[in-house]
């Protein structure tokens, strides 16, 4: 059995990624996936590296292969929404507010989790690479970094600071689904930047080692995301602060 070359592996991820995009957004709803022999010719690549772009995208769940009836197109609801490809794909298409929504309601359930659990497991380094995000934020306040980036760079920060394979596996996906929505959510409240301070009290109680404190302060950071996303779902609907966006706890509040 041979392995596959580094530039093959490269050409078969390239028509992935184009077969990919191709049927998330419909190409093929009118007519049947091509043969092996037909995606050889179309993308000028042998059929070995075609063959392992099927099998990378029949994992993420977008093809199927039947006996004796070649390559079929899954439905939508076998799509691997945990894969930042697909996701990637689906919110490229056409740009879908709902499901943005259910993705940062997900993000509500991992990363003010995250947060708590890297307050008591964070390294030196980690939460260096924390502080270092927040530093990046204020940069590119001045505008001497990238707002989005930086803003990225401290989610996942949080998530590798945990100390667990898991939560560090969610970076990139979580990072995929960031790329569309903190823009969106910015748009939305008419600023350029999220809070930096929002973001310096979740760094804060990480570095305090107060994981209700870190907890408390993620979950408002993507509450508000939500909240503000929710809104903007309904905009003949008056919003509902008190239900949509959880105040932040005082100092002296306590979370249950």
């Amino acid at each position: 059995m041979t392995t596959a070359s580094p530039r093959d592996r490269t050409r078969s991820h390239g028509i992935v990624q184009e077969l990919g995009a191709a049927i998330v957004t419909g190409a093929y709803a009118d007519r049947p996936f091509p043969v092996e022999f037909e995606l050889a010719q179309q993308f000028q690549a042998s059929r070995s590296v075609v063959r392992e772009a099927v099998k990378m995208l029949t994992a993420k769940g977008l093809l199927r292969a039947r006996p004796r009836q070649g390559t079929w197109i899954q439905a939508e609801e076998f799509w691997n929404l945990q894969d930042p490809d697909v996701l990637r794909w689906m919110l490229q298409r056409r740009f879908s507010l709902p499901l943005l929504i259910e993705f940062t309601e997900v993000r509500l359930g991992v990363e003010p989790a995250a947060a708590a659990l890297a307050a008591v497991s964070a390294t030196r380094t980690q939460s260096a690479r924390i502080a270092e995000a927040i530093e990046r934020m204020y940069a590119a306040g001045r505008g001497e970094d990238d707002s989005l980036e930086s803003d990225i760079a401290f989610h996942s920060a949080v998530l590798k600071a945990t100390g667990n394979r898991f939560y560090a596996q969610q970076c990139e996906l979580i990072e995929t689904a960031l790329r569309f929505s903190i823009r969106q959510t910015n748009s939305y409240k008419g600023v350029s930047l999220a809070s930096i301070e929002d973001h310096r009290r979740v760094a804060d109680a990480i570095f305090a080692g107060d994981a209700a404190g870190a907890e408390a302060a993620m979950r408002y950071l993507v509450q508000e995301a939500l909240g503000l996303m929710q809104s903007a779902l309904a905009p003949n609907v008056e919003a509902e602060p008190s239900k949509s966006v959880l105040p932040f706890p005082s100092a002296n509040q306590t979370t249950g």
